[in-house]
Order: C-alpha cells, then structure tokens, then sequence
C-alpha cells in the first residue's frame, strides 16, 4: 500500500477536525501511541503540516499502518478517500 501518490491531496484537503478524529482512531489501532500523537499536534501548528507529519509516520510504520490510515479514513470522510481513490 503507497500512500505517496495521494499525499499531496491528503494534506491539501483533509480538515483539521477529521486529522484529530484519524489520529484517535489510529492510536486505538495501535498504529501511534500517545506521545507520538502528541507530537504531531504539538510541532505543527499548521493543519497541513500536522497532515504532511501524520502520512510520512504513517508511511514509515509501514503495510499494515498504511491499510489502517486508509480504512480509518473511508470511514471518517469517505468523499476525501474516493476522491484520492484510495484502496484497502
């Protein structure tokens, strides 16, 4: 699963309120643990930052964590996902 062809979009578009509701739902899946989150949110005070931060962690926590972001994102703004066309 590559999320770098849909990164640009995902940070041009996702909203601030459906970043926060993706990195708890990550967290619950284990993907992040609270520190992580924490840093996220604290380091970037710019949304697109905040959304450039959480897909690089993403992607660096490799297959699995991509497939979660992904699922956890049809689920949280399905118009956003199918726009990118993004897949499980």
């Amino acid at each position: 699963m590559n999320l770098v062809p849909v990164r640009p979009k995902f940070v041009e578009k996702v909203s601030e309120e459906i970043l926060k509701r993706l990195l708890d739902d990550l967290l619950s899946d284990g993907v992040f643990n609270h520190s992580e989150i924490e840093g996220i949110l604290q380091k970037n005070p710019i949304r697109a930052d905040k959304a450039r931060d959480t897909i690089d962690a993403v992607m660096n926590k490799g297959q699995r964590a991509c497939r979660l972001m992904i699922k956890r994102l049809h689920h949280r703004d399905p118009t956003l996902s199918n726009q990118k066309k993004l897949n499980i």
